[in-house]
């Protein structure tokens, strides 16, 4: 990859373990954030699948933040549940902070986390439009 490829990280310890960052901003606008959960200062916080969710979203908001970036900004996401009798308060949290936004999102059933006692992990993908004189400049040369 190249310099212009803009990397977070949070010192959460799963990322210098396994050599990752939290969020990832390509030259092209598009911002990848990886799974999060709610793991907060190395403690799960948040019982239920509703706030651990809120709590997932709030790692991934602030690793956009971190970038200039906000929930306006995500343009899809990913939620990965242990059950589906959670669906209900994970969507749920999911429209309290996407509503307005609507992104592409899915949800995925998963057999399990690192930590039993995680019930939801999500991704978010959120996308910065290049600046005007960026976009000319990925233009030329362009075919017509």
């Amino acid at each position: 990859m190249t310099d212009s490829v803009r990397r977070v990280t949070t010192g959460a310890p799963w990322e210098e373990q396994f050599g990752y960052s939290r969020a990832v901003e390509l030259p092209s606008g598009l911002v990848l954030v990886s799974g999060c959960t709610s793991v907060v200062d190395g403690q799960i916080a948040g019982g239920g699948p509703y706030e651990q969710t809120v709590n997932a979203f709030r790692v991934a908001t602030d690793a956009l933040e971190r970038l200039g970036l906000s929930a306006a900004d995500v343009v899809r996401t990913r939620m990965y549940l242990t059950h589906a009798r959670d669906v209900e308060e994970v969507g749920r949290a999911h429209k309290e902070l996407f509503g307005a936004v609507r992104p592409a999102a899915s949800m995925i059933i998963v057999s399990g986390f690192v930590d039993p006692s995680l019930v939801v992990e999500v991704e978010v993908e959120a996308y910065r439009a290049p600046e005007p004189n960026e976009r000319n400049a990925q233009n030329e040369g362009a075919a017509p």
